[in-house]
């Protein structure tokens, strides 16, 4: 079995979020056709990989993305390794990577969760066009790129003016190749009414997220202070809806809002996805897939979403149980909740097809190994 090296210049395990778990499920199965040794951040707990090997080496500092002499520290590891390919994730080490294929004469894959330059464009940071130039340098220097959704693996291609045959699509996944039994679900549900004193009549609406993050924070506020209220307005829907997820701010959390119970983080996100009945997505900013989207279509839940926050998910592999609307019109996200409370469709086997992690691990395992 021929070896990788993989270089993760941030803290992402224990994996607690969607980011973090996309790129430690994305080692795990990427493990069973390479071996993986993983050079990341002091920060990191090694023992929580799982099928492949960690070296936390890297500084927690900052000025670790300008340290050159990661560039000998990796080379080793490379040599002793035997490693043929060196994967990215993310562009901020392009640099070292980029040095790393051009005297260790190794393959470079990069791996993007997002296109970096235009996420910080969207959250208003100054120096995003810098971000973008070197993001593109980086991608044009791989010998293989990495993309989590269609979207901007097209953007890249016409953009960035990448070869299109060193180009794939490598959306985020899920563990599980079926949804969870109307018996599982009935259970989960049983115990949210009971947790939370819900009436039994209550659909429950569900929101989960890192509210460390803006875009997240931006969501809840539009779930608060626009669809809640566009919700109570209704006479057609008995609901509650459940937000989770750590860094609540106090301001909100602490507030009273009718109808809405704030769990905070909680340790078994899988019941609140088996549990309740439909999944709000209002989110209007932000890059990549949004990983809780994806998840709660496979616990087979209907989802309400905005355009921006269904991005890299094809409404065709749905079964009508993904609705979507404007980024603003929340008028018409109260009305497809109240739709998406009456939907009884199953979630379809071609979901799975395009969203079980051992699924997109194995084309993107063959397509590295293709002569270049």
């Amino acid at each position: 079995m021929s070896t990788i090296v993989s270089l993760i210049s941030y803290p992402f395990l224990p994996a607690k979020v969607g980011g973090q778990k996309g790129v430690g499920l994305f080692n795990k199965y990427f493990s069973h056709y390479y071996k993986i040794v993983c050079v990341t951040t002091k920060k990191n707990d090694p023992t929580a990989a799982e099928g492949y090997e960690v070296l936390n080496i890297l500084s927690n500092s900052p000025l670790r993305y300008i340290n050159v002499f990661y560039f000998f520290t990796l080379s080793k590891i490379i040599r002793q390794r035997k490693a043929t390919h060196l994967i990215l994730e993310h562009p901020y080490y392009g640099w070292l990577a980029i040095l790393l294929k051009l005297f260790c004469r190794i393959k470079l894959v990069v791996h993007s969760h997002n296109m970096e330059g235009l996420r910080w464009k969207t959250l208003h940071k100054w120096w995003w066009p810098i971000m973008w130039q070197y993001e593109k340098w980086t991608h044009r220097c791989a010998d293989y790129n990495f993309f989590i959704h269609d979207e901007d693996r097209q953007y890249a291609i016409r953009h960035f003016g990448l070869n299109e045959s060193k180009c794939i699509t490598m959306t985020y996944g899920i563990e599980w190749d079926h949804p969870p039994s109307a018996r599982e679900r009935q259970i989960a549900k049983q115990e949210l009414l009971n947790q939370y004193n819900i009436p039994s009549g209550h659909c429950i609406l569900l929101f989960n997220g890192a509210f460390n993050y803006s875009p997240n924070i931006d969501a809840l506020k539009n779930i608060t202070d626009f669809i809640n209220a566009l919700l109570l307005e209704r006479k057609d829907l008995p609901y509650s809806i459940i937000i989770c997820g750590r860094d609540i701010p106090a301001e909100i959390s602490e507030k009273k809002y009718p109808n809405i119970i704030f769990a905070g983080f909680v340790d078994n996100i899988s019941l609140y996805f088996k549990g309740t009945d439909v999944f709000l997505n209002p989110i209007r900013e932000g890059g990549g897939i949004k990983t809780k989207l994806v998840e709660a279509l496979g616990y087979n839940m209907n989802v309400v979403s905005t355009e921006t926050g269904a991005i890299g998910v094809d409404q065709a592999l749905c079964n009508g149980k993904l609705l979507l609307c404007g980024d603003n019109d929340w008028y018409s996200f109260a009305g497809l909740v109240v739709q998406a409370a009456t939907i009884s469709s199953e979630i379809p086997v071609t979901y799975f097809n395009q969203f079980f992690w051992e699924n997109i691990v194995k084309k993107g395992a063959a397509f590295i190994s293709l002569p270049s």
